[in-house]
């Protein structure tokens, strides 16, 4: 009831509902079966009773991708979710490992995008490159201020590098704030990733903008949004704000004073999420 009327009051129809980033894959297999479940069923339940407010994005126990392909199928031919969302690194592996084929088998299979959500980084890194500062400087620099940002976008760029989407060429991406930088730097990435990337089918700055779609979520400046425009264009642009950790107000002012046609802001403010969602 609270995140309807704090919708209502930013004139918001509709959010998809996730798991915040919670570290599920340090918990055993048996213990975070059931705990992400649990998770899903009540995501659903809230879709269920407000079908026109809510929709939602899967949890998933990726420690374990057998496991996860079947929680998949029953989040979305049972439950109708729209996407999976899956938190940084699992066991500290980029989902361009082996293991996690049987994931991007099944999410091509069912046509659902996967959204690439930043989280903390792994215990190394968090000593290696943020340790030693004072107070909440390192975590909060190994996260929101700037570290899990750069993470996600290395983690875009290992997929496309590593030929994940030609071997699933129908899969759909998501990653939030305004494109986690790699806007600002694909062009550096292709010229040079492209000369060590190898067998490669595409150009890698291709697969971005064929394979992504960017969110503003928590992002509400205009000049990362006026790269991202000019990169991947309006139709892989999807209005988000990151609620509860942005405001809905503030995510709507934004959207509001972009001063974009009517055409381009029913894209943004709801055309392209609702064709990729099927909503």
């Amino acid at each position: 009831a609270g995140r309807l009327a704090d919708m209502d009051a930013a004139g918001i129809s509709m959010q998809v509902l996730s798991l915040s980033a919670a570290p599920l894959d340090r918990l055993p297999v048996a213990e975070a079966v059931p705990l992400i479940r649990d998770a899903n069923d009540v995501m659903a339940g809230a879709a269920q009773a407000h079908p026109t407010r809510f929709a939602a994005f899967a949890a998933l126990p990726l420690h374990d991708p057998d496991q996860a392909v079947v929680e998949l199928d029953r989040c979305v031919r049972q439950l109708g979710f729209k996407g999976v969302m899956v938190s940084g690194t699992v066991d500290g592996r980029f989902l361009d490992d082996a293991r996690f084929t049987p994931f991007f088998e099944a999410a091509q299979a069912l046509d659902t995008p996967i959204y690439l959500h930043p989280a903390p980084p792994p215990e190394p890194v968090m000593r290696a490159y943020f340790g030693g500062l004072p107070g909440q400087l390192g975590p909060v620099l190994a996260t929101a201020g700037w570290g899990w940002h750069v993470e996600t976008g290395l983690h875009a760029l290992r997929l496309i590098t590593t030929g994940v989407f030609d071997r699933f060429p129908r899969l759909k991406i998501v990653i939030g704030h305004m494109g986690e930088n790699l806007p600002f730097s694909i062009a550096r990435a292709e010229a040079v990733l492209g000369q060590v990337a190898g067998g490669l089918q595409r150009k890698v700055g291709e697969y971005f903008r064929e394979h992504f779609y960017l969110t503003t979520s928590g992002y509400f400046t205009r000049p990362p949004f006026d790269c991202m425009l000019q990169v991947v264009g309006m139709d892989r642009i999807l209005f988000s704000v990151d609620y509860p950790f942005s405001s809905n107000a503030t995510g709507r002012a934004f959207l509001d004073g972009l001063g974009l046609s009517p055409t381009d802001l029913a894209k943004v403010a709801h055309g392209n999420a609702a064709a990729l969602l099927k909503l």
